[in-house]
């Protein structure tokens, strides 16, 4: 159960936007996506869900390449991207949403009793930390073998986004996660170590275990002239 690209490049128009990046996303367990906004993450999850094209180099799932398979296959052979925008269907209501995932909608009300109250409100209505709540718990519902999420915690209160962690370290899948800073609350099935992937300006600069990232030595700072 893995992701991954090889040699990844992704072009918008004149601007390429992932150089040749080479990076591997094992599962069960969640794998993090680390950079700024410009690095290059939001690019990495969208090349993984068949969204954008790959101008070079491969996708890779479960050992084998699917680069030229369509985003719709890959979403109907389990993958499940929970972008960071346009997640939910504004005009559909907290339950229609959840009941086009799954019929039975008892498992996202567990994981998000909040919801609760919320389901006969249309989804545009939601704060952003609800309408997260709603996208992940879509996300949950579908059983995914891959789940590809942009910021899932953006908006959010600290207790709900602890949780949010907590149900995303649990999940019998493949987790990428694209983030800015590396969660604190973030966990990992036992005997499995949360990778972490950091981006800078569309090429990977670290690869390792979320413990030696945080031991790492700082970039030195560049002196004056």
């Amino acid at each position: 159960m893995s992701v991954a690209l090889r040699h990844a490049r992704v072009r918008y128009g004149p601007l390429e936007a992932l150089h040749g990046v080479t990076l591997m996303a094992p599962g069960p367990g969640p794998t993090v996506l680390l950079g700024r906004n410009g690095s290059g993450r939001t690019t990495v999850l969208r090349a993984l869900a068949g969204l954008v094209p790959l101008s070079g180099g491969a996708v890779v799932w479960d050992g084998t390449e699917v680069t030229r398979m369509p985003a719709y296959e890959r979403a109907r052979r389990g993958m499940c991207l929970v972008p960071e925008r346009g997640a939910v269907f504004g005009s559909l209501t907290v339950r229609e949403n959840l009941e086009l995932a799954a019929p039975d909608i008892a498992a996202a009300l567990g994981a998000y009793p909040q919801l609760g109250p919320l389901l006969p409100r249309r989804a545009r209505t939601l704060s952003g930390g609800e309408q997260r709540m709603l996208a992940l718990s879509r996300a949950l519902l579908a059983r995914a073998r891959v789940v590809l999420v942009d910021e899932p915690a953006q908006g959010m209160s600290p207790e709900v986004a602890a949780r949010t962690y907590q149900l995303l370290g649990a999940l019998d899948a493949c987790v990428v996660l694209a983030e800015q800073r590396l969660p604190p609350a973030l966990g990992a099935p036992a005997g499995r170590t949360v990778l972490v992937h950091e981006l800078r300006r569309g090429t990977l600069v670290f690869s390792g275990e979320a413990a030696e990232f945080g031991n790492r030595d700082p970039e030195p700072r560049r002196r004056g002239p």
